[in-house]
């Protein structure tokens, strides 16, 4: 295996104090255009394959048969904070399908949004499914199964909607999965290559109109507010990038773009899995791809992020590393 290849600096002084390393594919028209480190590594891509588990959803009839809005569509590749402009989507679309906040099958998790955290503690409320940031991927497998009449245990690998799953992941990735790891929304996730979830982000973005790809990556550029949140790099890069780009982070340091004008994909991951470097990374692979404006402010609040103290002094700075950029 390839080692890692350094991707961000933490600089503290005149010192380099730490080093995230990873492994990155960017994936082109004609193949692999360039990568970082091993692109052969077997990874959980985690949340960043929202989008190809949403693809049943539309393949199926099942989008088009509850009538679902690129708004559903984007909350269906989310990984949401928890506010109401997402709870209370997730509750109309669930009351839409005849369903609950206790079909699910995310688990309660405490919201990311501070009015969201605030709300729950002045009314002495304790969080709901609703609020887990997975809530829109299992309001769509929920949608997917009442469509093709399927029980309610949809976790479970023999369910019909997990199965239109694993065929999505392997056709779009263009390889078997080996095995496959359970998520913290308590779904499967399948293991892939690096590259091949680079070539399925590439699929995406040369996707055609009108296809569930296409239809995918439109709905969370449309809806970058929907797909994270406010004071979340999926959201504050994508509206950034203009509408060129479709963007979402995995847990333990993945990331993913999707930019159709280029028939681009990219897929990243960092190797001890640190959010704030799979952050600054995927900036820095979007401005060297001219999809991303490096001077642009929320390009540097990811690119070179001052760290500060507890008595708000700036301490360091977090750059990508030079064979990064």
């Amino acid at each position: 295996m390839t080692a890692a290849e350094p991707f961000v600096e933490i600089w503290r002084g005149p010192l380099l104090e730490s080093v995230h390393a990873g492994h990155a594919v960017i994936w082109g028209p004609g193949g692999v255009e360039r990568s970082w480190g091993d692109p052969d590594a077997l990874v959980y891509p985690r949340s960043s394959a929202k989008m190809i588990q949403a693809l049943p959803l539309l393949e199926s009839g099942a989008a088009e048969a509850f009538s679902l809005s690129p708004a559903h569509l984007a909350l269906a590749c989310a990984s949401h904070n928890g506010a109401a402009i997402h709870t209370e989507r997730v509750a109309r679309w669930l009351d839409a399908i005849g369903r609950g906040e206790c079909d699910l099958r995310c688990g309660a998790q405490a919201p990311k949004d501070q009015d969201a955290q605030v709300g729950l503690i002045r009314g002495f409320a304790q969080p709901c499914q609703m609020h887990n940031n997975c809530s829109g991927k299992h309001t769509g497998f929920l949608t997917l199964a009442k469509h093709l009449g399927a029980g309610p245990e949809y976790l479970e690998m023999e369910h019909p909607v997990q199965r239109a799953i694993l065929e999505a992941t392997e056709r779009v990735t263009g390889e078997v999965s080996p095995a496959f790891g359970t998520d913290g929304c308590s779904a499967p996730n399948h293991a892939i290559t690096l590259k091949g979830m680079a070539r399925a982000m590439a699929h995406f973005a040369a996707a055609g109109d009108g296809s569930a790809e296409a239809r995918l990556t439109q709905a969370m550029i449309a809806h970058p507010d929907l797909v994270a949140g406010e004071g979340r790099a999926c959201t504050a890069l994508m509206r950034a990038c203009g509408g060129r780009a479709a963007l979402k982070t995995g847990a333990e340091g993945f990331f993913i773009a999707i930019i159709p004008d280029l028939q681009t994909g990219v897929a990243l991951k960092v190797a001890d899995g640190a959010t704030r470097a799979a952050e600054c990374a995927i900036a820095a692979i979007l401005v060297q791809l001219g999809v991303l404006q490096a001077a642009h402010p929320a390009a540097l609040d990811y690119l070179n992020a001052p760290i500060r103290n507890w008595r708000g002094i700036v301490t360091g700075t977090q750059r990508a590393a030079p064979g990064l950029i």
